[in-house]
């Protein structure tokens, strides 16, 4: 194609500053097969640069209709109109899909007939919203790792439009990624479960439940950049993180300023807890403060619930800066651990009818 034709289609305007820029970076896209009608809807959308990436993460081979990918997998639309809904994917008229997907979708009819349907589908609302999480993170990464300091520097819109499509081709590699690691995950999950499964119910686990929280967040939210609290909020996550995988423990959710953990061994909880609040102690913006009970609690989705939950949830919030205060049940079974624990009161909780017996716990 020639500037002419780019010109005459209003996508290229040879009198602009970035005129050299803007023209080499039409006969990269025209290189690869990208039509002047692509060019410029992308160019009305203001995603030029990133063409050729989003058309890279089109399926290809022929592509099938929601009617046609239901006949395929051999349930009614609506049905697969709720499949696609519990995954995380809205409603919508020109969805199409791919021979690939078809295999994926049929896997629902095989979990419903093992697990039962409503299981079935609550399981590919863990999925979905996990997918979802990692996608934007995904985008997240590129968009202040490579995009913003592009754009910072002034760099050209082909430099971007390349690192797009390099950041869509390296992608491809995440399934791959995702299995090991998926199946070194269920391992441990095995193991975890068996040994924290509590009584004779199937679905209840016995373990030592914490929480983390940073004294002072929400006022400091409301003086300080928001980069600045992305910051704090990410060394507070990581190091949780770290410290808990570290200890055989494992991080159940993060709510900004809070973390919530598990572990089998009570003695491992405190020593996360402690740690956790020994190096975020060093930031001089936010204290921490944590509480832990152990007890046994339901298991469902991958998170844990129950009054053992609600109990470290409010003790938490009785626990001053760089305190760590826990039920008495933690330290009987914390045996061998290496911490010294001392009477704390008992303490009045929100949602609890009677004064509850409180520890605080310190390295021995």
């Amino acid at each position: 194609m020639s500037p002419a034709e780019f010109e005459a289609a209003g996508v290229y305007d040879p009198s602009a500053r970035d005129a050299a820029d803007r023209l080499a970076l039409l006969q990269w896209l025209a290189e690869r097969g990208i039509t002047i009608e692509q060019m410029v809807q992308a160019d009305r959308e203001g995603v030029l640069a990133g063409l050729v990436a989003n058309l890279a993460l089109q399926p290809r081979g022929r592509q099938l209709t929601l009617a046609e990918m239901a006949a395929r997998v051999a349930v009614s639309q609506d049905r697969l109109e709720g499949i696609l809904l519990a995954a995380g994917f809205p409603p919508a008229n020109e969805m199409t899909f791919s021979e690939d997907d078809a295999l994926g979708l049929s896997l629902f009819s095989f979990g419903a007939r093992l697990f039962g349907e409503e299981a079935t589908l609550r399981f590919a609302r863990i999925i979905g919203a996990s997918a979802a999480r990692i996608a934007e993170a995904a985008v997240e990464v590129f968009l202040v790792n490579v995009e913003a300091p592009l754009r910072a520097a002034e760099g050209n819109e082909l430099a971007l439009a390349k690192a797009n499509l390099e950041a869509i081709e390296t992608l491809e590699q995440i399934p791959t990624l995702m299995r090991g690691l998926f199946r070194s995950h269920v391992e441990i999950a095995i193991r975890r479960l068996r040994q924290a499964r509590g009584g004779d119910t199937i679905d209840r686990a016995r373990l030592a439940v914490g929480f983390v929280d940073l004294v002072g967040f929400t006022p400091l939210s409301r003086l300080v950049p928001a980069n600045d609290l992305a910051r704090l909020v990410e060394r507070f996550e990581d190091t949780a993180h770290d410290v808990a995988t570290a200890r055989d423990g494992r991080i159940v959710k993060t709510i900004g300023d809070e973390v919530m953990f598990v572990a089998v061994d009570a003695g491992a909880a405190c020593d996360i807890a402690l740690t956790l609040v020994e190096r975020l102690r060093r930031d001089t913006t936010v204290t921490p403060r944590g509480g832990i009970a152990y007890g046994e609690m339901l298991l469902r989705g991958g998170d844990y619930y129950g009054p053992i939950v609600n109990l470290a949830a409010r003790i938490v919030e009785q626990a001053v800066p760089n305190e760590l205060l826990v039920t008495p049940e933690v330290a009987a079974h914390a045996d061998g651990a290496q911490l010294s624990f001392e009477p704390a009161g008992k303490r009045m909780l929100k949602g609890f009818d009677v004064p509850v017996t409180l520890m605080t716990v310190e390295r021995g």
